[in-house]
């Protein structure tokens, strides 16, 4: 799949955030601790794994297949057919079908809105998951972390997510064309 020009444009940030971390994650590699945080709870790190490049990458990874799901969501919001574009006839699986069931962007602009409000919010995730990496490549094996880990994490992704919903609901509420 070729990638439309408004997707290759925006997905810059998330590429360079990507290529941030995981050079990031390259250079601290070597001095890693034996033992790496695998999970972090309320009260501080409560699991702990063996280095491996499975384990210290494993934030990285997640941001790798979050990119691509995000880029393909945006790709084909572009492509599909805008609401207000689509024929009056009788479609293929018949109209109140194709209508009502499919949740299309209203025009092709929206559509545009959409694709990179969701781009937008895989940047959101990039930066939450930076701060996940900074907890999980520390040099020292330490139990205690922030009490603003939790918020510097989540805080990125609600901003992303109330992009994209009003995205959503600005092309809901946009006068039918």
């Amino acid at each position: 799949m070729v990638l439309s020009s408004p997707v290759r444009l925006w997905l810059l940030p998330n590429a360079a955030l990507l290529a941030a971390l995981a050079v990031w994650g390259i250079v601290r590699y070597p001095h890693l601790p034996s033992r790496i945080p695998q999970h972090i709870g309320t009260a501080g790190v409560d699991a702990w794994t063996s280095r491996s490049i499975g384990s210290a990458f494993v934030l990285v990874f997640v941001h790798v297949g979050v990119t691509v799901l995000l880029t393909a969501c945006a790709e084909l919001t572009l492509r599909v057919t805008p609401s207000a574009e689509l024929p009056d006839g009788v479609a293929p699986f018949g109209n109140e079908l194709v209508r009502s069931s499919l949740n299309r962007p209203r025009t092709r602009v929206s559509a545009l809105w959409t694709a990179r409000a969701l781009l937008g919010l895989n940047a959101c995730i990039g930066m939450s998951l930076l701060v996940g990496c900074a907890v999980l490549w520390r040099s020292v094996p330490e139990r205690e972390v922030s009490g603003w880990l939790f918020t510097a994490m989540t805080a990125p992704i609600l901003a992303g997510t109330a992009l994209t919903v009003a995205s959503t609901i600005r092309d809901r509420r946009a006068p039918a064309p």
